[in-house]
């Protein structure tokens, strides 16, 4: 599946493209911003686009008011049309974010049970009691996304629910020709209605991917052949940074190895979690790592390990953005893309896994691994690769049974001896393709 290799590049559209906080009706047509942003994306190395949430919504996208109408504060629906449009023409796969848990507070169907009580026809679409009451006083208790009000539960038992979320994705394939799903809260949505969801987009499009937000557990209890295709790994996004912070590469390795060792045992052998050091919901990776220098080689694991990688808006050139200020702080409005050397090493690590059978598909296995420096094996039966950092602010030699004599730097096209051992400079990370 073309998802097995992609770099994704995810942008946060409300964010990015500077909308009000909170949702003023008036309509701007900001989304058309991102037409500045497609070749920047191509350049960077990534084929495919996920945008989170665009449809109409009270605040943040999360709240949704409407499935089937862009948000006011973004456009209109025939300018998201535009720039999906330009995203395919560049050769970009697209993506957006179903958010189908639950709805805003605004959502219409919820209105018109805030209206008519047991008398709206939508009262069965949530959990509702009229028994009780919540802090917002509408008369009726009903069940909230984790206790947070604002985001009323939906009841994805109810067919009627079901059926009015799948005529949305039908109508996003139509009019926006979307390639897949990121499943906001994966973890929340019942193993019936990810299976009905399977099946509905594998009649619709062919190779349709979703994608589920997962966070913690056994990741195999929403991915699967009836389920998602794939989930966040959000295990490894944690082992990622605080592995440079600790200087315990320990941790990473380990985790990519349980994950996907060659054991019997290991949990993902095969599979293609979505791989990211940060998002709109966690730190910025530049402000996450306390030593730069290793924001490189950051990058270089994340595009080394088994997973497809993910790109977040402005990381690419190293934004800052702290978790500790606010959901608002990760998600700003940028007027332009940037480039630096940051950038220049991303765009080549995903050239470099993109032409690479080994990084896309291969298997994994711990060569060489102390505290500061990492050596694992990408390999696949045509192809062998070895991913090599070291953390360290002085020089490694690392000896070990590389198996051949020679092999060329995926990254830079530098050939590389093994003979007498391997040195890895200060701060380095090579992708080295061995010789057959």
């Amino acid at each position: 599946m073309w998802f097995d290799q992609a770099v994704i590049y995810q942008i946060y559209p409300l964010g990015l493209c500077g909308a009000p906080r909170d949702n003023d009706e008036v309509q701007d047509h900001r989304i058309l911003k991102l037409l500045d942003w497609v070749d920047h994306i191509k350049k960077t190395g990534a084929d495919t686009v996920l945008l989170n949430p665009v449809f109409d919504s009270d605040c943040h996208g999360y709240d949704t008011r409407d499935y089937f109408k862009v948000d006011p504060r973004l456009g209109t629906n025939e300018d998201l049309a535009r720039v999906c449009k330009a995203f395919h023409d560049a050769g970009l796969r697209v993506m957006l974010d179903g958010v189908f848990n639950h709805v805003g507070r605004g959502f219409w169907a919820f209105r018109d049970v805030r209206e008519k009580k047991w008398d709206s026809p939508y009262k069965d679409w949530f959990h509702i009691s009229f028994d009780g009451n919540t802090d917002r006083n509408d008369g009726f208790w009903y069940e909230a996304w984790e206790g947070h009000n604002e985001l009323v539960k939906l009841n994805l038992w109810n067919p009627a629910v079901v059926d009015h979320q799948f005529q949305a994705i039908r109508a996003w394939v139509d009019q926006f020709g979307i390639d897949g799903l990121r499943l906001d809260v994966a973890y929340c949505l019942p193993p019936e209605y990810l299976k009905q969801l399977r099946a509905f987009v594998n009649g619709l499009k062919p190779d349709f991917v979703l994608m589920g937000e997962t966070l913690h557990g056994d990741y195999n209890r929403w991915m699967g052949p009836e389920l998602c295709h794939s989930v966040t790994n959000y295990e490894c996004y944690k082992g990622l940074w605080s592995s440079f912070n600790s200087m315990n590469l320990f941790e990473i390795c380990h985790s990519l190895a349980r994950q996907f060792g060659p054991e019997q045992w290991t949990l993902y052998k095969g599979a293609h979690l979505l791989s990211f050091l940060d998002n709109h919901d966690v730190t910025r990776i530049a402000t996450q790592l306390t030593d730069p220098n290793h924001l490189p080689l950051a990058y270089a694991m994340l595009f080394g390990m088994p997973g497809v990688p993910a790109v977040y808006y402005g990381s690419e050139w190293g934004t800052h953005g702290d978790k500790r200020e606010g959901d608002d702080a990760l998600r700003p409005a940028l007027e332009r893309p940037e480039w630096n050397a940051l950038t220049d090493w991303i765009a080549k690590l995903a050239a470099a896994r993109k032409n690479s059978p080994a990084l896309c598909w291969g298997s994994y296995r711990n060569v060489v691994l102390t505290n500061k420096q990492a050596i694992f094996e990408r390999k696949t039966e045509e192809e062998r690769v070895l991913v090599a950092v070291n953390a360290d602010s002085q020089p490694y030699w690392a000896h070990f049974d590389a198996g051949c004599g020679t092999a060329v730097d995926l990254i830079s096209d530098q050939p590389h001896d093994f003979g007498g051992g391997s040195e890895l400079p200060p701060y380095s990370a090579f992708f080295w393709k061995m010789e057959r």
